[in-house]
């Protein structure tokens, strides 16, 4: 009973196994297309349907080296999809595809697939293996091995040798021309200018820039106001009202801790000093024992009013930062589309900053953070969300974590200018470490 129960578990996932290896062809193929189209979107959008190159746009170089990280990602994805759809499609035979048939799973007619493949090799012919490799490089990273199944492969050869000639490999001895890039470039400028379309390319660019940034903004101010609006309204109309309803203040003794009874008794003190020093200086007479005592149990009745009201409201606080966690997750999980715009959105404002206003953000940013007057503010920041969470300021976490946390984050973010930003935009780590000196 027992083996047919776990043989009935077993079969749908064999099953749902068996269709991901039939369908393996027709997914490789799809995603190999998918990336073609990508390159070739690009190529129409920014290099007006030439090859993704700098001898075809006047975009600076940080933006290049955007492109060329893209193109080199979408160009390995086609290598290596085409590589598993041959691969595929050398061990299928006429079983496997009466299998597939039982199965209900449908392949692409011929005509389909040819399509495909002849729309990858169109896109993909005007790239040699130098325009994925070399890309690896560059000053902090060792030269990596030029690939030898884009060359072997038919889908990146081109049909006939003067389309060979007319894209050759780009070496050191060939890189520049026999008229200077400039020059190149201007005529690249006006042949855009008396484009008769580029008015409307222009306001096309436009409106998507303009759509995106709209996006971008909203998008963020609605990620920062709708959690505080849940914080406020969770507190005000739900936790709030069922705290003061479970801790009534003769039902619930008020909780202090140790930074608490000191406030309470420093508070206390100054009362009474506060009494003794009126009375001497006003040439009242003095109060009897008595009457100072009656007027110190009236006055810690106001301070433990006082810790009570603060007991709760950091109980408050607690649920209401809960449902604020809550409500900021849903949004990051239901606006997928927004997050990729904001991140496109930041990406052309930072490649759109100059090298001496990156080099002061991440000054700024390091200063502030991991500086030298930073531990002042850490201390300030986790006393504040202690007091927020009414739990006692210990003063040993505090310093263990001043003195390990900035550090991690310091060398995180070195290891970031190292690894990437060195690679994306190495004047501007230049112009920092200039600055930074």
């Amino acid at each position: 009973m027992k083996s047919t129960v776990s043989s009935q578990k077993i079969y749908p996932f064999l099953l749902s196994a068996y269709k991901w290896y039939l369908l393996t062809p027709e997914r490789s193929l799809g995603t190999a297309y998918q990336a073609a189209i990508k390159i070739k979107e690009i190529e129409d959008q920014h290099f007006n349907g030439n090859k993704i190159d700098s001898e075809f746009t006047i975009h600076s170089a940080s933006v290049m080296d955007y492109f060329q990280g893209d193109l080199r990602k979408l160009l390995k994805t086609v290598q290596m999809r085409l590589t598993e759809f041959k691969a595929s499609r050398w061990f299928a035979n006429e079983s496997k595809q009466k299998a597939a048939l039982k199965l209900g799973i449908e392949y692409s007619s011929p005509a389909l697939i040819l399509e495909k493949l002849e729309f990858i090799d169109q896109v993909t012919s005007k790239y040699t293996n130098n325009d994925i490799d070399t890309n690896y490089n560059n000053s902090n990273s060792s030269p990596v091995a030029p690939s030898t199944d884009l060359v072997n492969s038919q889908q990146f050869v081109p049909k006939t040798s003067n389309q060979a000639n007319k894209n050759p490999p780009k070496g050191k001895t060939n890189t520049t021309g026999i008229l200077p890039r400039s020059i190149l470039s201007t005529i690249t400028r006006l042949q855009v200018e008396l484009d008769p379309e580029s008015e409307q390319n222009v306001v096309q660019n436009f409106r998507k820039a303009q759509q995106r940034s709209i996006i971008s903004i909203r998008f963020i101010l609605l990620i920062i106001i709708v959690p505080l609006l849940t914080h406020q309204l969770s507190k005000a109309l739900i936790v709030g009202p069922l705290v003061e309803h479970f801790r009534h203040d003769k039902t619930v003794e008020v909780f202090l801790n140790g930074e608490m009874e000191e406030e309470g008794l420093l508070a206390l003190q100054r009362f009474e000093e506060r009494i003794k020093f009126e009375a001497l200086i006003s040439n009242a007479p003095p109060l009897t024992a008595e009457e100072l005592e009656l007027k110190i149990k009236k006055k810690a009745e106001e301070v433990k009013e006082e810790f009570r009201k603060e007991s709760d409201n950091a109980i408050k606080n607690v649920f209401a930062d809960i449902f604020a966690v809550i409500t900021f997750t849903i949004l990051l999980l239901v606006s997928k589309r927004s997050i990729a715009v904001l991140k496109e959105f930041f990406d052309n404002v930072v490649y759109g900053l100059s090298d001496s206003a990156k080099a002061f953000i991440i000054i700024l940013f390091t200063d502030v953070f991991v500086g030298f007057h930073s531990p002042h503010g850490w201390e300030v920041l986790l006393e504040g969300i202690s007091r927020h969470w009414g739990l006692p300021a210990n003063r040993d976490f505090i310093f263990l974590f001043i003195a390990t946390f900035p550090v991690i984050l310091d060398t995180i973010f070195k290891y970031w200018i190292f690894r990437y930003l060195n690679r994306i935009s190495p004047s501007a780590v230049a112009t920092y470490h200039n600055m930074n000196e």
